[in-house]
């Protein structure tokens, strides 16, 4: 990945898209020589990053409603029922993401057995963290209890996408973001001293739970809600620290890392924590700085930029594409070709 001519591409997840098999030809179509990993748009429910989780904490009869005016998101947080003193006694419903998973990864095994998608490219699976659930959804003094029953609840989604997928064929994508929320103090959280430690700590651990064979990688995230952060970071030093942290403490490799670049900066400043990174051979870097603002020039700008610090990454937009409006994805599609030096494949 040393010149833009060879950098490979990333989807982050998701797509405007009304179907997976959509998703997985428009992927093909423009950017099929330059992808090693193809996620299925996060269509339907999913289309709003982890937004349909909260119907299904709501299943629960360990939580309840508080109502109070919701402070992060538009909509009331969880509390636990008196009683409740371990995770152990909280029952949560499948969360559904093994059921998507399966059911797309139908969908790309035929595509790829058809000749759409190359031999070689994997099914991404993205899933959020049990951090970023509890501090989204569930009131402070209830999040420790929740983050660890959610946690397995996950874990178990895991193992059916695993035992539905080859793992030759199959990728992870754990997804951070909230973690940066409390990073830069924007959200009260409940970890306490130390809580660079205990973010990456948790994220090293997931990582660890992808069984052997399967690909894991993360992707860190200042949100987009709206086309905006929950706050602008000054530069690249918590995903820096974050992203070297994990990689230090995780036992299995991480197969690649996503690090968002905000539209706006092409300056130096921005990419100078990323000096410090220290990923273990073979993780590959992407760097999220493909944007419509300013066009293939703006991208081209800040790809220089991030040259003068680190030379091996991938490109990628910032985040998600599914809040774009379907007709703009194309044109988004294509820019990334033409920026690695390729021709979209239509």
């Amino acid at each position: 990945m040393g010149t833009s001519a060879d950098r490979p591409v990333h989807l982050v997840g998701s797509a405007p898209f009304a179907a997976a098999e959509e998703m997985f030809r428009a992927a093909a179509e423009h950017l099929g020589p330059h992808l090693k990993r193809l996620p299925d748009g996060e269509v339907g429910e999913r289309d709003s990053w982890i937004k349909w989780q909260h119907a299904r904490i709501g299943r629960s009869p360990q939580f309840r409603l508080i109502e109070v005016d919701p402070v992060y998101v538009p909509v009331p947080p969880y509390a636990l029922v008196e009683g409740v003193a371990s995770a152990d006694g909280i029952e949560l419903p499948e969360l559904g993401y093994a059921d998507a998973a399966i059911e797309s990864y139908a969908t790309f095994d035929r595509l790829t057995a058809e000749g759409v998608i190359a031999p070689d490219v994997r099914f991404q699976v993205g899933l959020p963290t049990p951090l970023s659930v509890a501090s989204i959804y569930v009131v402070p003094p209830s999040r420790a209890l929740f983050e660890q029953a959610y946690g397995r609840a996950m874990g178990l989604e895991l193992n059916r996408i695993a035992a539905a997928v080859p793992a030759d064929r199959l990728a992870i994508q754990w997804e951070a973001a909230v973690e940066f929320a409390l990073l830069e103090g924007i959200m009260p959280g409940h970890l306490g001293d130390g809580m660079l430690g205990e973010i990456t700590g948790r994220l090293a651990a997931l990582v660890d739970s992808v069984p052997a064979g399967i690909e894991a990688g993360l992707h860190l995230c200042y949100g987009d809600s709206g086309h905006k952060h929950f706050c602008e970071p000054a530069d690249a030093g918590h995903l820096t620290a974050v992203a070297t942290g994990v990689s230090a403490q995780a036992g299995r490799a991480i197969d690649w890392i996503h690090i968002p670049v905000p539209k706006e900066r092409d300056d130096d400043a921005y990419f100078a924590p990323l000096a410090g990174l220290a990923l273990k051979p073979g993780c590959e870097l992407y760097l999220g700085l493909v944007h419509t603002t300013g066009g293939i020039d703006g991208t081209r700008r800040r790809i220089a930029a991030a040259e003068k610090v680190v030379q091996n990454f991938g490109i990628a937009t910032e985040c998600g594409l599914a809040r774009r409006p379907p007709e703009t994805i194309p044109a988004l599609l294509r820019q990334h070709a033409e920026v690695v030096g390729g021709k979209s494949t239509q």
